[in-house]
């Protein structure tokens, strides 16, 4: 028996939901295949804000893929229905979502524009956690661009809205942009100090990735201090965390930063020892980047060693690769 729209509208839901259920634990093939399925059902019955949102939850899952293209496809169809049916806050995400795939692409005036256009239909909404994440974002796009004072603007505003509002993840954000865009203008003493206070409430609420990147960007600063015992024990915290959660992409990191580390005392053993699980985990999940970077790094340690040879070789296969990234 056929069923009727509102058992179809149900079943569309349904989907939806076990989407964004699977999305928030990181599951993110489930949940794209889900959002297809809702979005399918949606369509037949002429559900356009359900269709406006489905789409703008499939672009977010292929920006999780890092597929920008795909995702800025599904975006703009997304943002065109909810302009055409006057739904404001699923415009504001989707301008939101397309300012961060911009960002991935190094397009960061574009993703700007967008960030600004998401921004002023938030304010118009209300919606102060979404405003709070736009001026992140600004903040983010301005860094990248090396204009380190204009992105601590946007991060200081989004601070205040955070706290402000009670909303400590993104407190907790806030404070570690900042402590990053003091660690590019080499204040480091003021970046740990922000950095410590976006520790300490990644570990109140449980934010164990985050927890996770507040101890790598400590590590990251006591480095430029010179305090390499400090920065190392920072380093092996990390690297306990992005091992528990599974985060592969944070390990190879806290490796290689742990190498160096090691390389600046002048123990190149063990830091060529940190290279290679670094470089290993890297080329497993295809960072060519990193992937590169370790090599140099692996050349650097040969290099102090004397050992001139293999020196040479992992900075040939280090330039092989950044030539053709």
């Amino acid at each position: 028996m056929a069923q009727t729209v509102d058992e179809r509208k149900v079943e569309a839901d349904r989907l939806f939901n076990e989407a964004k259920k699977q999305y928030s634990i990181s599951q993110f093939r489930e949940a794209l295949q889900l959002w297809q399925q809702a979005l399918v059902i949606y369509i037949e019955i002429g559900d356009r804000e359900g269709e406006a949102i489905s789409l703008g939850n499939l672009g977010a899952a292929y920006l999780s893929f890092a597929k920008y293209e795909r995702a800025i496809d599904f975006l703009e169809q997304s943002l065109a229905i909810s302009r055409e049916i006057r739904n404001r806050q699923g415009e504001a995400n989707s301008l939101g979502n397309l300012g961060n795939a911009y960002r991935s692409l190094a397009e960061y005036e574009r993703a700007i524009d967008f960030y600004q256009q998401s921004l002023a239909i938030k304010r118009e909404i209300e919606d102060r956690q979404g405003e709070a994440a736009s001026l992140s974002n600004l903040g983010i796009a301005y860094r990248s661009l090396a204009k380190y004072e204009r992105a601590i603007a946007f991060h200081e505003q989004s601070l205040a809205i955070s706290r402000d509002i009670g909303y400590r993840q993104g407190e907790a954000a806030s404070l570690g942009s900042l402590g990053a865009a003091y660690y590019l203008l080499a204040e480091y003493e003021q970046a740990i100090d922000f950095h410590q206070q976006s520790l300490a409430i990644d570990r109140e609420i449980g934010n164990r990735q985050g927890e996770a990147a507040s101890l790598g960007n400590l590590g990251a600063a006591y480095y430029r201090l010179a305090e390499y015992e400090q920065a190392i024990d920072f380093h092996q915290q990390s690297l306990a965390i992005d091992r528990e959660i599974g985060d592969r992409q944070g390990e190879a990191s806290s490796l290689n930063n742990l190498g160096n580390a090691y390389r600046s005392l002048e123990e190149y053993e063990q830091a060529i020892d940190f290279y290679e699980q670094s470089l290993d985990i890297f080329s497993k999940i295809k960072d060519r980047e990193g992937e590169a970077n370790s090599l140099n790094n692996l050349g650097a340690a040969y290099y102090l060693l004397e050992e001139y040879e293999q020196a040479i070789d992992f900075y040939e296969q280090s330039l092989t690769i950044y030539r053709k990234i």
